[in-house]
């Protein structure tokens, strides 16, 4: 019995470590991640009565609206800790049963593979030729997935009667808005750690008909590219598809998203493609202008942050969003972002120094002669304009940001392309 394996003593310490590592915000009963452990502790004879009896009921998740770097918000369902608990114990029991069966082609939320392997992949199809792609987006993926479409694929390979009857509840578990639950006809809520294993199984029935005709595809989660020699392959295979998906599968093609078009003008997972015979990952502009936002909120003028803090908020950003950038291979990209970010900070620093008299004096400090430290401390130009001039230049370079502690996007870059 499948229940048995999940609520087994070596199953549940696992989940229990997986939940407490991943933290996260809490629930509707405003339960911690800290919390966990006891209250399982002092409650888990119940708790595993009504899981082995089919009793158990899950509370309703609670949601929390993120914004989109492009606009409107992505609707999060963040279940209960003891519910986040229970379904990673589900998910680390169904995952070696159903992973091994999965396309070679699917590379989201599954062990061993990430983002970086689909680009890869995505790039190799560009090379060998097929140099148009169709980039399908699926409407609203988590809250659109048809239930009983699920529960029936689920069916077919858990015996369990337990345990489906248990993930029904999840998936019908409602939502709890301003205090008020709604129920849940269709989706399963992004935020629970079963949601994106229950997706896979879901979208492995698109990944067997794309296998099954043949075409070149990649896949993580809901974004999904096939790739193909001409436009007008393109088209007629969109059409096709994305009948099969509104028929077969009860989701929705969002059409004014999706789109047969050269690879370099979409973007996938953050990424683009140079139009070479032999492509280039590079970083896509919606990708880059996040970046910039980020950046510019961090180096605000008007907010009056000590500069070691501003650089301690910067280092922390960029290292973990180099650390996914750097498959770009485009080193040329980080060298400017890094000139932009040290313009930036030279334009505080002056702002800082503030009335000409401590201008002159700070210049002087940093070796300017007298002349020119007055010449430049009296000076009307604007901000901006004097962060990019020879004097700040010479004085505020690249070692003086160094020695504050600035870390460098390129040389981060480097070391990981080297690694």
């Amino acid at each position: 019995m499948l229940m048995d394996l999940i609520l087994s003593r070596e199953n549940l310490i696992e989940a229990l470590k997986r939940v407490e590592r991943n933290k996260g915000s809490h629930g509707i009963d405003g339960m911690s991640v800290k919390s966990l452990r006891r209250h399982l502790y002092e409650n888990w004879g119940t708790l595993c009565d009504s899981l082995r009896e089919g009793t158990y009921q899950p509370n309703p998740v609670r949601r929390v609206e993120i914004p989109k770097p492009n606009g409107g918000v992505r609707l999060l369902g963040i279940p209960t800790v003891t519910d986040r608990f229970i379904q990673q114990a589900v998910a680390q029991v169904l995952t070696p049963l159903f992973d091994p069966t999965f396309s070679e082609h699917s590379y989201g939320f599954r062990p061993n593979r990430r983002g970086h392997d689909a680009v890869r992949k995505a790039r190799g199809y560009i090379s060998d030729g097929y140099r148009w792609v169709i980039d399908m987006d699926l409407e609203k993926f988590f809250d659109k997935v048809n239930h009983d479409k699920l529960m029936g694929i689920l069916a077919n390979r858990i015996q369990d009667r337990l345990v489906l009857k248990l993930i029904r509840k999840y998936l019908q578990a409602g939502i709890m808005i301003n205090g008020v639950v709604y129920d849940a006809e269709e989706g399963t809520p992004q935020g629970g750690p079963l949601s994106p294993l229950l997706s896979n199984i879901l979208l492995d029935k698109l990944d067997k008909e794309l296998e099954r005709r043949g075409h070149k595809f990649v896949r993580y989660a809901d974004d999904c590219n096939i790739y193909m020699k001409s436009k007008k392959a393109g088209e007629r295979v969109m059409d096709s598809i994305t009948r099969f998906i509104e028929q077969k599968l009860k989701l929705k093609v969002n059409r004014g998203k999706s789109a047969v078009d050269r690879p370099w003008k979409r973007k996938f997972l953050g990424f683009s493609f140079t139009f070479n015979k032999k492509p280039k990952v590079r970083i896509a502009n919606e990708s880059i202008k996040r970046l910039k936002a980020k950046i510019r909120e961090l180096t605000s003028r008007s907010k009056p942050i000590p500069m070691e803090v501003r650089i301690e908020k910067l280092n922390q950003y960029i290292t973990g969003w180099c650390g996914y950038f750097a498959l770009a291979d485009t080193p040329s990209k980080f060298k400017e972002f890094d000139e932009w970010i040290r313009r930036r900070l030279r334009m505080i620093e002056w702002k800082q120094w503030k009335n000409p008299k401590t201008r002159v004096r700070k210049l002087k400090s940093l070796g300017v002669p007298d002349h020119k430290a007055y010449e430049w401390g009296n000076s009307r130009k604007k901000f901006w304009r004097i962060a990019s001039s020879p004097i700040l230049h010479k004085t505020l370079d690249n070692s003086y940001w160094s020695n504050r502690g600035l870390k460098s996007l390129y040389q981060r870059y480097e070391f990981l392309r080297h690694t």
